[in-house]
């Protein structure tokens, strides 16, 4: 029987239960608005971090590779604001890079003319093992190129084709004072040293198929690439590489996979191995052999493009030598060191003792000591050798493990405060790691299945630690969709605290595989705000109205125009006929910074120019059809630029009209 006691108590115990859940309630409401509060204030103050007002500059230049664009993008860090688009390896139509006559030998290959390639790893030029914000290095994985890119005007200046290589992926690297840029082959072939066609069998791999090293010697003043020499290597796959500092500053190291030599399904039989290796070479002494003459002179045939600075045209040389070095006939030269299977980074930190290598399957990452190195080979520490070269034990040279850093580590940078980041492409996130103790202290998640990393002079001596772009390449549901086809992505990393922190996404052109990136400073006061019209030494440059003219030369019509805000000179022009070749040579006139001229003409199936002030580019038209043609400029140039535009007249084929042009009314004899 329930008594008046128990009821009171009951009621009392049903009000407590109801007040306290309403108190629950209550405090969940605050813990959830307490959660949003704190999330609003982190975005807050991401946001705040990478905020460039309106008109001010950025804190630092990003050069990413555009993949397979074959093209550099530039970026502003830590905004993410894209700058510009530099056009290498692939035809760029809003530049007309590729397609005018001047840039058209850039892309000359042993191949033909290649519009188009792979780029995967852009590397700043240095100076005393620091980044000197002078030139910028990238490879063309596909069709095996190196160019060099000046950073007065952002332009590609030179593109080097390598002989003996294909798939240059390993490339291009730098040593510490410009002395060498070094590029190695992905894919070993068949290589004989005399030059000669050998028709080799894919079950000859093993003993018929040879990488190569390139040793390509850079100009400490002008920046001109020369091939030196290539060192011949054993036929495995070499991915990439790094060169050492400090005390390693002679050495380069190269990881390779394929060591078990398979021609076919790689993904197994180039598994087989529990360990690959890290290949050392040391290229002081690898180039005091070649100036020693120990050498062997193979015949080549291998293009080499450079763009005049002056005339702003390019020309090729075709080159039909290389010198070669047998790593077997030069005691020193390289050694291999056993590393994980598969690997891909190998990255040398700021003092230069510790190379750190990445392998993709590997449950560690091991971090091997160069003063261990030199022991180990002064202790002639063998287990073998691959064709004469000598292979390290690896728990001789190996300084320590990073245990249980995630899955899929690929790529390794440092902040210069002892800091070690690693990406993991399977896992998608960086881990941060200390080089004292090579335990790991931080982690943070990335959006997703990140590449390569860069911190600003990561892989100098002395790293701006402040900042981490991630490379990621899968980006579903970070953007508004696009269809099947999305964008790559980088996303900055605060990595100035203890715990790093996610800033921002941004989209890349491409797939960004790799980046540098550099203070301002170093670059921005030696911009290149106009062309010199004086300097000018375009062989068909016209720097005055007055010259402008044109000529017939068989059935060449050659159009010697400047552009100048509101006017092409001439804008009428007859006498041209159905099926001429008919070159326009532009000229802008302009003195003054961002006052670009553009130039299109109708049904051309080539592309626009784009001409900086100062300069002269020139665009061939076949035309083919007979009428009157429409031209104009392409680029706003002024508030009359709609008014910049001109006719020319076709007749048909056959038709002798003469030659004659004129602006304004006026009309020169022809």
């Amino acid at each position: 029987m329930e008594t008046l006691y128990k009821k009171v108590n009951k009621a009392a115990l049903l009000l407590a239960v109801a007040a306290g859940a309403a108190l629950q309630s209550c405090s969940g409401i605050e813990s959830s608005q307490a959660n949003t509060a704190v999330a609003s204030q982190a975005d807050a103050d991401a946001a705040t971090k990478v905020y460039v007002a309106p008109g001010k500059h950025d804190e630092l230049y990003s050069f990413m590779s555009g993949g397979f664009s074959g093209q550099v993008s530039v970026y502003g860090i830590p905004s993410g604001r894209q700058l510009k688009v530099i056009p290498v390896f692939s035809q760029n139509p809003e530049n007309g890079y590729g397609y005018t006559e001047e840039s058209k030998a850039m892309l000359n290959t042993s191949f033909g003319f290649v519009p188009w390639d792979d780029l995967h790893h852009p590397k700043l030029s240095r100076t005393d093992g620091m980044t000197d914000g002078r030139w910028l290095f990238v490879n063309a994985n596909n069709t095996p190129r190196v160019a060099r890119l000046d950073l007065k005007t952002f332009e590609t200046a030179e593109i080097m084709e390598i002989p003996n290589s294909a798939g240059n992926h390993c490339s291009p690297y730098p040593t510490n004072d410009n002395e060498y840029v070094i590029a190695g082959t992905r894919f070993s072939v068949p290589i004989n040293v005399e030059g000669k066609y050998e028709d080799v069998n894919f079950s000859e791999y093993k003993d018929k198929f040879k990488g190569s090293i390139s040793f390509v010697k850079v100009d400490k003043k002008t920046g001109d690439m020369d091939l030196d020499f290539q060192v011949l290597v054993p036929g495995f796959d070499y991915d990439l590489a790094n060169g050492g500092k400090g005390p390693s500053s002679d050495w380069v190291f190269f990881t390779t996979y394929n060591t078990e030599q398979a021609s076919t399904l790689k993904e197994i039989g180039a598994s087989q191995n529990d360990k690959d290796f890290l290949a050392a070479i040391n290229w002081k002494l690898a180039a005091k052999y070649a100036r020693e003459g120990k050498t062997h002179e193979m015949p080549a045939y291998y293009y080499h493009n450079k763009l005049d600075e002056k005339t702003h045209i390019a020309t090729s040389e075709i080159k039909k030598k290389v010198r070669i070095l047998l790593p077997e006939e030069c005691p020193g030269l390289m050694y291999l060191i056993p590393v994980p299977k598969s690997p891909h980074g190998i990255d040398v930190d700021p003092s230069g003792e510790f190379m750190i290598v990445s392998g993709k399957l590997a449950s560690i990452i091991p971090v091997h000591s160069f003063s261990n190195m030199l022991k180990t080979i002064e202790k002639k520490d063998f287990i073998g050798d691959v064709g004469g070269i000598p292979i390290l034990r690896y728990e001789s040279v190996l300084a320590g493990e990073v245990k249980e850093p995630g899955l899929g580590p690929l790529h390794t940078e440092f902040d210069g405060k002892g800091n070690a980041y690693t990406s993991m492409f399977v896992s998608s996130e960086v881990v941060k790691w200390k080089l004292k103790d090579f335990k790991v202290v931080d982690r943070i998640p990335v959006y997703y299945s990140v590449g390569h990393l860069v911190i600003p002079g990561g892989d100098t001596k002395k790293p701006y630690g402040k900042y981490l772009i991630a490379m990621n390449k899968i980006t579903k549901d970070r953007y508004l969709p696009t269809g099947p086809e999305l964008a790559h992505s980088a996303q900055l990393i605060d990595i100035s605290g203890e715990k790093m922190k996610l800033l921002l996404d941004f989209p890349t052109i491409g797939e960004p595989h790799y980046a540098q990136a550099i203070e301002a400073g170093k670059i921005a006061p030696n911009s290149v705000k106009f062309y010199s019209l004086e300097e000018n030494s375009h062989p068909q440059a016209t720097k005055k109205e007055s010259d402008t003219r044109v000529e017939r030369k068989g059935n060449q019509v050659h159009v010697y125009m400047t552009a100048i805000r509101s006017h092409l000179t001439p804008d009428n022009i007859e006498g041209v006929n159905v099926g001429d070749e008919v070159y326009f040579h532009v000229t802008n006139l302009e003195q003054d910074w961002d006052v670009p001229h553009g130039f299109a003409i109708m049904g051309n199936n080539n592309a626009e120019l784009l001409i900086m002030p100062g300069a002269t580019q020139t665009l061939k038209w076949v035309p083919q059809k007979a009428g009157i043609v429409p031209m104009y400029c392409t680029d706003f140039c002024s508030a009359l630029h709609q008014e910049m535009q001109g006719y020319i007249k076709v007749s048909p084929k056959g038709v002798k009209t003469p030659v004659a042009f004129s602006t304004g009314g006026k009309k020169p004899a022809a």
